[in-house]
């Protein structure tokens, strides 16, 4: 198994209510591909040391879980992705960093 795990940044603060979308949205598109072993995703819990990130400070971290990297490109190809990708952007600006690894643990 290998899994992806994202974390997410919002460049402004989200509302719940958005970031529980945006959160589902990204689920039901990977669910389609039908390559999505296993989803997890959970609110960055802030901290003080988070005002000195040289990065930036997540919203929100992500994990899908799939068989192989076979898997992972093409779950990233279905149809779905990009326009996801593009409404999001559009409506709450992000970015993101990611890792493709074994299970953890």
């Amino acid at each position: 198994m290998i899994q992806h795990t994202m974390i997410v940044s919002f460049t402004d603060p989200v509302p719940d209510a958005d970031l529980d979308q945006f959160l589902s949205d990204m689920e039901n598109v990977m669910r389609a591909s039908g390559h999505l072993q296993s989803f997890s995703a959970q609110r960055h819990i802030r901290v003080p040391a988070d005002d000195h990130s040289p990065v930036f400070v997540a919203t929100a971290i992500v994990q899908f879980g799939l068989a192989d990297v076979d898997a992972l490109n093409a779950a990233f190809e279905v149809p779905g992705v990009e326009e996801l990708i593009g409404r999001w952007q559009a409506r709450h600006p992000y970015k993101v960093v990611w890792a493709n690894h074994e299970p953890l643990g």
